[in-house]
């Protein structure tokens, strides 16, 4: 499938999964704008995905849980692109803990960033496409929003939030040619390797069981580029112009085979 043409922000564009997609979106042929916090490595990836082509790539900062950071951002990228046809959002944060001692401070940043973060860059997105009639809203969720989570209460408590506001937008945004589905990803990012590095060997004898063991495609996490890549591709274009409200895992059967 080609996006030649296509104007794309993908937020967490700077490493991992948000990278991916823009390095995707670039060799599909759109013009994509990355946005994240970490500008160096932001503008390195964009920088490296325009080199690749045939699209191109730019970037820009944002707070996806600040308003006025968001509004500011979305309308320029926006300006620069001559419009906007899709949002991926990748854009999120990981707090370890449990349920008994997850702290006030954690709970507020985990919804801060993943949950108001995505209604925000949704809204902001919703606004600018709904100008055209149409549009692809791409959010992230997690199978640590469907099931519980020991070790990181307040990670499931956000994405589950996500999940359904993911069906709610889709379900208000429809009329206005707008879809709005989530990615459920398995897929090995930095953010992922951090978090394993914070284990023990029980702790990651663990992971193995209730993680990698569920996989059915080789019991390991998919990578980014071959795996993830090919679907956010396919969400973005009118291939998949009659998909919306949907969690889909891209997992290698981690959430149904089990």
């Amino acid at each position: 499938m080609e996006l030649n043409g296509y104007k794309i922000i993908v937020t967490g564009s700077a490493r991992g999964m948000g990278a991916a997609t823009v390095r995707s979106y670039v060799a599909a042929g759109a013009r994509v704008v990355g946005m994240d916090v970490d500008r160096e490595s932001g503008e390195r990836v964009a920088a490296a995905a325009t080199e690749a082509g045939p699209g191109s790539a730019a970037f820009m900062t944002v707070d996806i849980a600040d308003p006025e950071s968001v509004t500011r951002a979305f309308d320029a990228a926006a300006e620069q692109l001559g419009g906007l046809d899709v949002l991926a959002h990748p854009a999120a944060i990981q707090r370890s803990g449990d349920a008994s001692s997850v702290t006030p401070e954690d709970w507020d940043v985990m919804m801060a960033v993943n949950v108001r973060g995505t209604m925000l860059t949704n809204q902001a997105a919703h606004r600018l496409m709904a100008r055209n009639g149409r549009g692809s809203v791409i959010n992230f969720g997690s199978v640590s929003g469907l099931r519980a989570e020991p070790g990181a209460p307040a990670y499931s408590a956000s994405k589950g939030a996500v999940h359904s506001w993911t069906r709610t937008a889709a379900a208000a945004w429809g009329a206005d040619g707008v879809r709005v589905n989530a990615i459920l990803p398995a897929i090995a990012t930095p953010m992922y390797e951090e978090a394993l590095g914070r284990l023990d060997e029980d702790g990651m004898t663990a992971h193995f069981w209730q993680n990698e063991q569920s996989i059915a495609l080789g019991q390991k996490y998919g990578d980014p580029d071959r795996d993830l890549g090919p679907v956010m591709v396919f969400l973005a274009s009118e291939a998949s112009r009659f998909i919306t409200g949907q969690l889909i895992p891209v997992d290698g059967g981690q959430t149904s085979v089990r």
